[in-house]
């Protein structure tokens, strides 16, 4: 855990520069950094369709903040933000991220997860004394594991299997490459699935706890049996932060939560805390198998050995308690996402691809 007000590894305030803070975990770290350490964090962010700006409300009007629309996909726009800005450390979250909408409209996660990687990049190599570019990843760009068991670790292949991770493991190339080619100092981490409060409510905790509530059907995807690695947001940015400060140049480090489920133990565990708390039952009877997503990854698992033996990392959520609280969050705040739903047609299924002229499959 971060031991002084300003952070591991330096004793003074710094310029930190975040990308994609209007985002679910992008948000989380600004929220941490303002109310943690002393460092001025500066705030990119294009404004898309899964922004939030309420998720700042609390630190937004503090001094240490600035806030600037930039896509990132903009080339001259980067620069110019990245010149004014002379971030000491540039923290890069923003990224499409819902493999589902890759599947049906993958150009555009090529355009913000590559290109957007790319312009910043550049940026950064242009900004004196800058210290580190951190790159936040995922480990769908190791493709997948059976259910017999392992783990990634920093050593694994690349395998991606979705236009999503195929843009994130391109990113992760390039960050590479500029270390090795340009001496930017560079740091990669990949995580696992990411859950806790100001979620977008199309991901699976926050869009089945919301259905939940309301006694509607909960899709899951084939037979449920996909497992993930759970990490509470919370426990996530916090090794952000000892990575980007504290991390070795050209290291990758892989953060999870150590908390595998299937998703259908994830829906189990939602359907029974929304009962807990309305003191209701058969939440589970509510629960209806759909078509599965083309190329479904069977099994994420993630090794975090190496962020926590080098940089003291440990996560501090069990998932059952953070999936319980995370689940009471959403039902106290219906005025956070109850505007945020008619963005995602109410919870309209994606993911099964375009059809030839265009528009998206039904669901069966």
């Amino acid at each position: 855990m971060i031991s002084s007000v300003n952070g591991p590894g330096y004793g003074w305030a710094m310029r930190i520069l975040v990308t994609g803070g209007l985002g679910f975990i992008g948000s989380a770290l600004v929220r941490h950094l303002l109310t943690t350490t002393d460092h001025e964090v500066t705030n990119l962010d294009r404004v898309s369709y899964s922004s939030s700006f309420e998720s700042l409300e609390s630190v937004s009007r503090l001094k240490a903040y600035r806030f600037l629309e930039v896509d990132l996909a903009d080339n001259a726009a980067v620069s110019h933000a990245v010149a004014k800005e002379r971030p000491e450390i540039i923290m890069h979250l923003a990224a499409e991220s819902h493999v589902d909408r890759s599947i049906d409209g993958p150009r555009t996660f090529l355009e913000s997860n590559i290109v957007g990687t790319f312009n910043l990049l550049e940026a950064a190599r242009q900004v004196d004394g800058f210290r580190r570019f951190l790159h936040v990843s995922t480990d769908e760009v190791f493709g997948s594991l059976t259910l017999e068991g392992g783990s990634f670790s920093e050593e694994s292949a690349y395998d991606p299997r979705s236009p999503y991770s195929a843009s994130k493991a391109s990113a992760d190339h390039l960050v590479r490459a500029w270390g090795e080619t340009f001496g930017l100092p560079v740091v990669i981490t990949n995580c696992s699935n990411n859950y806790g409060p100001y979620q977008f409510p199309e991901k699976l905790i926050p869009l089945l706890t919301i259905k939940a509530s309301r006694g509607e059907s909960l899709p899951v995807y084939g037979e449920g049996l996909n497992v993930r690695d759970w990490l509470q947001v919370d426990d996530h940015v916090v090794g952000l932060v000892l990575a980007a400060i504290d991390g070795v140049d050209g290291r990758s480090y892989n953060i999870g939560g150590g908390g595998e489920q299937s998703n259908l133990e994830v829906v189990h565990g939602i359907c029974d805390a929304v009962d807990e708390r309305l003191g209701t039952t058969g939440r589970r009877e509510l629960i209806e198998f759909v078509t599965d997503r083309p190329g479904h990854d069977l099994r994420y698992a993630i090794d975090s050995s190496r962020i926590r033996s080098e940089l003291g990392w440990d996560p501090q959520h069990s998932f059952d308690e953070g999936l319980r609280s995370t689940v009471n969050w959403y039902l106290d705040h219906e005025d956070w996402w109850g505007p945020l739903m008619d963005r995602i047609d109410n919870g309209a299924r994606a993911g099964l691809g375009p059809t030839p002229n265009g528009s998206r499959k039904a669901a069966s």
